[in-house]
C-alpha cells in the first residue's frame, strides 16, 4: 500500500509539518510507501514506537524500494537495508553504515513526529 498526499499539500514551498497517515497504517518493522507530491518516502515504525522518514528511492540503485528493506539494528542504531544491493542505512540520520565496497551515499530523511491523535506528520520544506 502507498499513501498519497495531495497536490496543494505536496506543493507547499515553506517548511511545514505535513499530515502523512495515521501510526495504524503502518506495521512494526515493515516499511510503508508514501508519495508527497513527486517524492518518494519511506517509513518505518519501530517497536519502541518511533518513526523514521527516508526516501524510497536507493542511492545506489535509484529503485525506489527502500520501503521493502530489511530493519534491524547495528550497535543499538535503527538501521534499513536496501533490498537491491545491501547498503545499510543509519535510519535517524540517512548515513550509510555499510557500504558494500562502494563509495558512501547518503538516504535522504524527514524528521517524524506523532501528534495525540496518532497522525503521522512528516517537517515538509517543499524539496524533495
Amino acid at each position: 500500500m502507498t499513501l498519497a498526499m495531495t497536490d496543494a499539500a505536496a506543493t507547499t514551498t515553506a517548511a511545514a509539518w505535513l499530515d502523512v497517515c495515521d501510526i495504524a497504517d503502518l506495521e512494526v518493522e515493515r516499511g510503508r510507501a508514501a508519495l508527497i507530491g513527486e517524492a518518494q518516502l519511506a517509513l518505518f515504525l519501530l517497536h519502541d514506537g518511533r518513526v523514521h522518514a527516508v526516501s524510497n528511492v536507493d542511492p545506489y540503485s535509484g529503485a525506489a524500494v527502500m520501503s521493502r528493506g530489511i530493519v534491524g539494528t547495528r550497535e543499538g542504531i535503527p538501521t534499513v537495508a536496501s533490498p537491491m544491493f545491501k547498503q545499510v542505512f543509519d535510519l535517524r540520520t540517512g548515513l550509510c553504515l555499510d557500504a558494500q565496497g562502494k563509495d558512501a551515499r547518503t538516504l535522504q530523511r524527514w524528521p517524524v513526529s506523532v501528534d495525540g491523535a496518532g497522525r503521522v506528520l512528516i517537517r515538509w520544506e517543499g524539496g524533495s
